[in-house]
């Protein structure tokens, strides 16, 4: 059912694009195209979510155990309730002390190279995401000065006016709905990198149950 509403879209519209003329200011003029309110930080700091035996120079494309791949998975994937996970991890870390400390550094660089690459590949995604949203937003500017001038002529063709104000509403209603979205993709890297913190936390707890009292 086409709409008829031009006016309407053409306020809608123009309401919109006062809000898009305010040149929107990255936080860090090094990632313009970074459109969270958190700050961009590439890479997750081990040292942030670690303080278990070091992991550098561990090879983290062969796993010590080879049950490690399938346990990292399950524990990486968010649907995995953390009680659960602590549980496979206690399940996991088991022999000798040293033979759990090989299996706790393995498992955790495992999972810090899984879950930082996710967290990559997500921050990758909101910068294309707001790409798109810029591009859009001006595509919404040049279709509202379009009508305008079309508007503006004595003799304007209603028809046209019409269709023009139909694919303007449409375009703005999917880009608000996707900039209402924003707030929930900016939060993803964030809960990528807790639950890395929370898996480590869970493994070093392991570790230090079994550790000899001094």
């Amino acid at each position: 059912m086409a709409l008829s509403s031009g006016n309407s879209a053409f306020c809608v519209a123009a309401a919109l694009v006062a809000c898009l003329a305010q040149p929107a200011l990255a936080l860090d003029p090094r990632y313009p195209d970074w459109p969270c309110q958190q700050l961009k930080v590439p890479g997750i700091s081990v040292a942030s979510v670690w303080t278990g035996p070091s992991i550098e120079g561990l090879d983290k494309t062969e796993p010590a155990d080879p049950r490690q791949p399938e346990i990292v998975a399950r524990l990486a994937a968010r649907r995995t309730p953390m009680d659960d996970a602590r549980k496979l991890i206690a399940e996991y870390l088991v022999g000798t002390n040293d033979e759990k400390q090989q299996k706790a550094k393995s498992l955790f660089a495992a999972l810090y190279s899984r879950l930082n690459a996710q967290r990559d590949e997500v921050m990758n995604g909101i910068e294309r995401f707001s790409r798109k949203q810029k591009a859009m937003a001006e595509q919404i500017r040049n279709e509202t000065q379009k009508m305008r001038e079309l508007q503006d002529r004595p003799n304007a063709d209603q028809a046209q006016s019409d269709e023009l104000a139909n694919r303007l509403l449409w375009q703005t209603r999917i880009f608000e709905d996707r900039r209402k979205s924003t707030s929930y993709v900016c939060d993803v890297p964030v809960l990528i990198e807790k639950r890395l913190f929370d898996l480590g936390s869970a493994i070093q707890n392991v570790l230090n149950a079994d550790a000899p009292a001094k």
